[in-house]
């Protein structure tokens, strides 16, 4: 599958939030993160405006931290994406084509 030009390993991913460890393997956000662009990449194709898709997946991704880790945790782990958004952990590399 591919993944937009980029790898898991350069993705922001972290392995906890709050005092809960993620319980996904490395093999588990790789397959995770494949699905996710596969689904991605053929909504776009559909014509489903990538601003849109990007405010869903912003949504859907909240709510399931909210539901596994508290509201306090996630809003903990949000207060910090300003800070590591200005310092560009989820710019990534124009893909090579």
């Amino acid at each position: 599958m591919d993944s937009g030009g980029y790898g898991l390993r350069s993705l922001p991913l972290p392995k906890s939030l709050g005092d809960r460890t993620s319980s996904g393997s490395e093999d588990e956000r790789r397959a995770a993160f494949a699905y996710f662009s596969e689904a991605w990449a053929e909504a776009r194709l559909e014509g489903i405006d990538g601003d849109c898709l990007a405010q869903v997946a912003l949504f859907s991704a909240l709510n399931e931290l909210v539901s596994t880790y508290g509201e306090d945790a996630t809003a903990r782990y949000a207060e910090g994406l300003a800070e590591r958004i200005r310092h560009g952990e989820f710019t990534l590399p124009p893909s090579r084509q």
